[in-house]
């Protein structure tokens, strides 16, 4: 059993978290994607929507595919949704399963700053994929990451798909081309609180759920 780990505010979540996970998905051939709503950011503000609003979100946005799991981990989990606590959880509850963290370019370049970085390192393997505005040649910067520049100048200039190697902790990691549709959570709050359509952005049940509860209004 391979698993894909997609976790997140989801605050909203929109097509852009779906479709990188549906390409995730497919081309990888994982059986299954796990979405993971954060019930208790590190770095929460006023501006996230309360965990439960979230996850009726995800769950909305996530039911008519059968790929699609939503977890609801890191809401019996105590404290602060950190990922290490929510890695060290799924595996002891699916040894027999392979998990693959999915982040984006500029969020794998930012597991230096997390909470106890080398032990989420250790726990899982990765799948990076593309973000606008971000170059796979960035992953040069990555302490926890050694790959030849020729490699990723290849997959900037989309002459291949994925690449596959190993992360300094020995757990596989694959960098994966994926459409980039330019939708951002903060845009789609900020259109909202501005009265602006948000059709097209994410589906229209979530958008009808955020309308019902009033959610992000200023």
């Amino acid at each position: 059993m391979k698993a894909g780990i997609l976790g997140g505010t989801f605050n909203p979540v929109h097509y852009g978290h779906l479709r990188a996970a549906e390409e995730v998905r497919e081309k990888l051939g994982f059986d299954k994607i796990i979405f993971i709503p954060s019930k208790n950011p590190p770095l929460k503000t006023k501006e996230i929507a309360e965990p439960e609003h979230r996850y009726e979100m995800s769950r909305l946005a996530t039911s008519n595919n059968k790929f699609f799991e939503l977890s609801d981990i890191e809401f019996r989990l105590k404290g602060k949704s950190y990922s290490v606590k929510t890695m060290e959880e799924l595996k002891k509850s699916s040894p027999g399963t392979d998990f693959f963290f999915i982040l984006g370019i500029d969020t794998f370049l930012d597991v230096p700053n997390w909470w106890h970085p080398e032990r989420v390192i250790k726990l899982t393997n990765f799948v990076i994929i593309s973000r606008p505005h971000f170059r796979f040649v960035d992953l040069k910067k990555s302490q926890y990451i050694k790959i030849n520049k020729r490699a990723l100048k290849e997959l900037d200039d989309r002459k291949i798909e994925l690449y596959t190697t190993k992360l300094t902790s020995k757990q596989d990691v694959v960098l994966l081309r994926v459409t980039e549709l330019g939708i951002s959570s903060t845009e789609i709050r900020e259109l909202i609180s501005q009265g602006k359509s948000v059709n097209y952005l994410l589906p229209a049940k979530v958008k009808s759920y955020i309308i019902a509860n009033k959610l992000y209004k200023s």
